[in-house]
């Protein structure tokens, strides 16, 4: 049987998609379902001119860092967490943030996809968001699967 997915969009609330990717990473340890449900994050990110800005500060610093020949490691040390910083700040406040659950049953494991079907988008986390659930057959699985596939 093909995988379905579980399709969650958390807006720009980035805590919230953590709480649910800690929540999905207990439930495969503690029901020890390995590859069977696999997650993976859709970032994206809009370009505000303030972040542009951000943006070109931190490549104009790393151009910098690396020109300077002695001061090196210690100056790249300092650029790498400014510019970490900026893009944690980034990516707070100006993505939106969607988190796509996989699910990977067997044909004999009907019972079980049907009740994690029922059961993901019932939980805390999860049940605050919209939720999209795409089967196999559906319109959009194809691009779903390939977009999952796609993702880091």
């Amino acid at each position: 049987m093909p995988h379905s997915f579980l399709i969650f969009d958390f807006g720009k609330d980035e805590e919230a998609a953590q709480q649910a990717r800690h929540k999905v990473e207990g439930w495969k340890q503690g029901f020890r379902l390995g590859d069977k449900i696999l997650i993976k994050f859709e970032r994206d990110e809009s370009d505000s001119p303030a972040a542009s800005a951000a943006k070109e500060d931190a490549a104009e610093n790393a151009a910098s860092v690396k020109k300077s020949g002695a001061e090196k490691n210690s100056s790249e040390k300092k650029g790498k967490s400014s510019a970490k910083g900026e893009k944690e700040n980034d990516s707070g406040s100006h993505s939106t943030v969607r988190l796509f659950v996989r699910l990977d049953f067997s044909d004999h494991e009907k019972l079980s996809l049907q009740r994690w079907l029922d059961r993901i988008p019932n939980e805390e986390p999860f049940k605050s968001v919209e939720a999209e659930v795409v089967r196999a057959g559906d319109a959009a699985f194809d691009e779903t699967s390939e977009l999952f596939e796609a993702l880091p």
